[in-house]
């Protein structure tokens, strides 16, 4: 009997498992297993696992979602976050049992804990109005609820006012807050109009270093600078000097120098994050990875990993090195960088790494790992051996009975001698000697990668009987400097034309194609594509187009981003050469349209709001072409990886049913 592909369906099958993180014994690690519910949305656990027997505990239960879990330096007592009182708090449980207690009592909640070496105290964020105490939010917590008050005008002067997932800001800002666990004393170490983000402890507990843009406007100033906090003088010194965008700062073990990643933003948002360090004596930044020519993060694209956990540059046991996340040629690897500057690969292969646990002094780690069969899983890596052992099958119990199809490599070449990579899907019920059609996925970003890791939505194509073309045209990470830079300025030039090279490939070295049956889509930097492409060619018989670009010139101002990444990627804004904005804008070319196109957008898009999805609609609608718009409420941009999950079954099934329709 042959296996069944994977269908839209078992979207509420999957577990994803991430975040985790080696208890200090290095005998146990904690993780976070998130579930999907048609009506009750996500629910996330956490779980605790030996490693060496694979023994799992269930730690957490419920309907909550409860996430980044931390361990106490004696390994006693876990950290983590949690919903559980109606909104995001610090919890804290027992390894050895018992039940949760809450620790946080915010108003607006608490994230990103953080213990203090000695196991006394932890870290956290907190959400503040200018001059809002934390004492007015934990008294305004406890308050029982307000009746409904009446609507009231937004008012604002800031130049970003808004942003996706978020909606209208609040003039809120992110504090962090040291908490004393033996006396409950909580104590509110920055204020400000700033947002302070990726706070960490000095070794000895005296200090701690975090990421912020405390610039006088940050609205105008694009930057992340490094600064350190002595908490018994308060004294507050700047470490970096507002030359480009440095977070995620790790102190050393001999607490004399931190690891930083970012960049100087010498090509704005498509410069390459690197590995840096500063000593905290001399203030001395020194790029570790200058020469080498590879992005250092996990940018692949995958619509199932959310909330994976990149821990950032995480020293060695004896502050000679560095581990790190790094995407390169459609795959993410485990990195170790030298102080001298070596480079050395230590977990590779055909896949996603998307997350890292480590354990220095056993020179062990635990990763989440995504391929093209495996939606997600955890490994255990002996460093030294490089041995690898599965520590968990989140997925194998169902996965095991469907057709996973997987993708064939594709090397070629561009019409001007580029080197470009791209992958294939064959239908997930192919028969050799028949003819199917193919569907084309561009990616977001677009400064993103496609890589050798799951994608739920190319199986959904695949079972339905199509093929699944996805490649990283110019301006994709994963190939370098220079050609993560080249779309800009030049959208809808030579990466139009790096997709159409592709299918020009693949239609004449696979034969089982039917090049009279072609699709495509994307969304983002990918719908702005698919919008290109039905306004320059006729080849394909429809298109879907998601959360799209359209029209460059009112992009610029009702984005959330729109302000600055006009001017960033196409090296213009709207009052300098509004020519050349109308010119890369798909609207432009609306009259050429003859390709059926699907338009799908969230009603609560920020990011690329929803009326460039409407004058797209309203254009084509209005010279009676074959245009559909579907509008999906209480969704923004993130709508196909982590919207509600019945709407992202609706969207799925509204693309299947128009390719249906057209091919």
């Amino acid at each position: 009997m042959s296996k069944s592909g994977i269908t839209v369906n078992d979207l509420l099958k999957f577990s994803f498992i991430s975040d985790p993180q080696v208890s200090p014994d290095g005998n146990w690690v904690v993780f976070v297993k998130r579930t999907i519910h048609k009506q009750k949305d996500y629910q996330s656990s956490l779980y605790v696992m030996n490693i060496q027997t694979r023994e799992l505990i269930p730690f957490t239960q419920g309907d909550n979602k409860d996430a980044s879990p931390r361990w106490s330096p004696d390994g006693h007592t876990i950290l983590f976050t949690s919903n559980r009182s109606g909104t995001n708090q610090i919890w804290k449980i027992s390894f050895y049992g018992g039940e949760a207690q809450q620790v946080t009592f915010f108003k607006n909640g608490a994230s990103h804990p953080v213990w203090s070496p000695d196991g006394r105290s932890i870290l956290c964020t907190v959400s503040l109005k200018e001059n809002q105490s934390i004492e007015e939010t934990e008294a305004d917590a406890k308050v029982s609820k307000e009746q409904e008050k009446e609507p009231e005008p937004y008012i604002t002067t800031r130049l970003k006012y808004k942003a996706n997932g978020q909606g209208l800001l609040e003039e809120k800002f992110s504090q962090l807050v040291f908490i004393d666990l033996e006396t409950g004393e909580k104590t509110q170490l920055t204020e400000g109009s700033y947002h302070q983000h990726n706070a960490a402890f000095s070794p000895d507990g005296k200090r701690i270093a975090f990421s912020a843009n405390r610039s006088e406007d940050p609205d105008f100033t694009m930057i992340s600078d490094i600064y350190e906090l002595d908490l018994n003088s308060r004294i507050l010194t700047k470490l970096t000097n507002s030359e480009g965008i440095f977070t995620t700062p790790n102190y050393s073990h001999d607490g004399k120098s931190l690891s930083l990643l970012g960049h100087k933003m010498e090509y704005k948002g498509a410069t390459l994050t690197r590995v840096w360090t500063l000593d905290l004596h001399s203030k001395e930044l020194t790029c570790l990875t200058r020469d080498w020519d590879t992005e250092v993060n996990d940018v692949a694209i995958n619509d199932l990993a959310t909330g994976a956990g990149n821990p950032g540059a995480v020293w060695t046991a004896n502050d000679d090195g560095l581990y790190v996340l790094a995407s390169d040629r459609g795959n993410t690897h485990l990195y170790h960088i030298g102080i001298d500057q070596s480079i050395t690969t230590v977990v590779g292969g055909k896949r996603q790494l998307y997350a890292f646990g480590l354990d220095q002094h056993r020179r062990q780690a635990v990763i989440g790992v995504s391929d093209p069969e495996v939606p997600c899983d955890l490994y255990h890596v002996a460093l030294d051996s490089r041995k690898e052992t599965r520590l968990t099958e989140a997925n194998q119990h169902w996965i095991k009975d469907r057709q996973v199809s997987l993708p064939e490599e594709m090397n070629f070449t561009a019409r001007d001698g580029l080197s470009l990579q791209g992958w294939l899907m064959k239908p997930a019920d192919f028969e050799e000697g028949k003819k199917y059609p193919l569907i084309v996925e561009i990616h977001g970003g677009p400064h993103m990668m496609y890589s050798n890791s799951f994608m739920h939505e190319f199986q959904v194509f695949a079972e339905k009987g199509y093929g699944v073309l996805f490649m990283n045209p110019r301006g994709s990470h994963g190939y370098g400097q220079e050609f993560v830079d080249a779309v800009r300025g030049d959208y809808g030039g030579k990466d139009y034309e790096d997709i159409m090279d592709a299918v020009d490939y693949a239609v004449e070295i696979f034969d089982w194609i039917d090049k009279e049956r072609l699709g495509v889509t994307g969304g983002s930097y990918g719908g702005f594509m698919t919008n290109w492409i039905v306004g320059h060619t006729h080849r394909f018989k429809a298109a879907a187009t998601q959360r799209s670009i359209s029209n460059w010139f009112s992009f610029y101002g009702v984005s959330d981003i729109g302000y600055f990444f006009t001017e960033w990627e196409l090296k213009t804004n709207k009052l300098d050469e509004p020519d050349k904005l109308w010119k890369h804008s798909p609207i432009r070319y609306v009259n050429q349209v003859e390709t059926p196109l699907l338009i799908i957008h969230g009603e609560e898009d920020h990011r690329c709001p929803i009326e460039q999805g409407e004058q797209m609609y309203v254009a084509l609608k209005h010279q009676h072409k074959p245009v559909k718009f579907v509008r999906f409420p209480e969704s923004d941009h993130e709508l196909s990886r982590s919207g509600k999950p019945k709407l992202r079954m609706d969207r799925l099934n509204e693309m299947a049913e128009w390719f249906e329709e057209y091919l």
